[in-house]
């Protein structure tokens, strides 16, 4: 978790990340960075400075952030515990086959990728029943 000195440093970063990425929509594809201290300099994939401001924003907030690549397994614990629902919940998804899976031995492990697509699809699906009330309501003159 960030202390409240990171806190204000990543409120501060991301400003500045922020106001690059919208005074450069469209690229470079790589971007340098400099360091105050030395002035030595850093060339990052443009990506790598999206991605930094979604760190600054949660640090900013005060929230701690863990980055796991796409091709880790988790166990099923963890994997519970980033989609914020019990174990239980979880092992449902797995069996229903909602989200892909494959056992070590007498133990499940989930690929990240998985679950990220889960994820994706499930957020369409919030989005698209959202809209289906949406439209339904504005049928029936309640909007």
């Amino acid at each position: 978790m960030p202390d409240s000195a990171d806190v204000s440093v990543a409120d501060a970063a991301l400003e500045r990340v922020r106001t690059y990425l919208v005074q450069h929509p469209d690229g470079p594809k790589r971007v340098r960075l400099s360091v105050e201290d030395d002035g030595a300099e850093l060339v990052v994939p443009r990506t790598v400075v999206e991605l930094l401001a979604q760190i600054l924003a949660h640090m900013a907030a005060g929230i701690g952030v863990s980055i796991v690549p796409s091709h880790a397994e988790l166990t099923t614990q963890q994997a519970a515990d980033l989609l914020n629902v019990s174990r239980p919940y979880l092992i449902g998804l797995l069996e229903a086959g909602d989200i892909g899976y494959r056992r070590v031995g007498k133990h499940r492990r989930v690929q990240m990728s998985s679950l990220l697509d889960y994820l994706r699809n499930d957020d369409l699906r919030q989005r698209e029943a959202a809209d289906e009330l949406t439209a339904l309501n504005q049928s029936m003159g309640l909007i």
